[in-house]
């Protein structure tokens, strides 16, 4: 679930709505971590990886949303292409942000202390998909969401041409890793091949991965 090379798909102020269309994507500032982690906290309600990691069902949105506000102000926005929608977010981290976006010993704590008694299991996932991360220099979709109630509105669609439209730019592939199966077809659609699966440790879901070659710029 943050250097750039190229300037994001925005030509508004980030919170104007009265001129930006709703599923226009536009840059995360600072002043849109509580919205955007509210929304990821909705997105990923009914996630297998998250409620694998957040199983109580009366406290998971509030701590799925501490979860992405704390990627998201000490990790992504620093070293990664953050981007929303009214309803969706996405974090991308280019290859040159790759090593900068892994979480220092500061902000393990504080994921740690948000995850409770599940912090081992988170651990040991990071540690495994470490192991298996690619070594090509790619663009790696780190986390994308829509609000549930804003599904099929093409806010997700838009966020991932916009990002996808940056690496072709730079000739690079893409990748992400998916943890609902329900999700493989839609990033097909984009041109995403599923290219290894893994089950989390301790009997966690399954966990594919999947790669995008790059293409002729507007080939999205």
């Amino acid at each position: 679930m943050s250097g750039m090379p190229n300037k994001p798909n925005t030509a508004r102020e980030p919170n104007d709505s009265r001129t930006v269309a709703p599923a226009t994507p536009r840059v995360i500032t600072a002043e849109d971590a509580s919205p955007v982690s509210r929304v990821l906290a909705r997105a990923f309600t009914d996630d297998p990886m998250i409620r694998w990691f957040f199983p109580d069902d009366a406290s998971r949105e509030t701590a799925v949303g501490r979860y992405f506000t704390t990627l998201l102000t000490r990790q992504y926005a620093h070293h990664g292409v953050c981007e929303r929608t009214d309803a969706a977010a996405a974090f991308w981290v280019p290859p040159e942000g790759r090593e900068k976006a892994v979480p220092d010993a500061e902000t393990v704590r504080e994921l740690e202390e948000i995850l409770g008694d599940r912090a081992a299991l988170f651990r040991a996932a990071v540690e495994g998909a470490g192991e298996e991360a690619p070594t090509e220099d790619s663009w790696y979709l780190a986390v994308i969401g829509t609000d549930p109630a804003a599904r099929g509105q093409g806010h997700g669609a838009a966020l991932l041409r916009s990002g996808l439209a940056q690496a072709d730019a730079a000739g690079l592939p893409a990748h992400l890793e998916s943890s609902s199966a329900n999700n493989l077809p839609f990033y097909e659609h984009f041109g995403f091949t599923v290219t290894g699966e893994a089950r989390l440790p301790g009997g966690g879901p399954v966990v594919w991965s999947m790669r995008r070659p790059p293409r002729p710029a507007n080939g999205v």
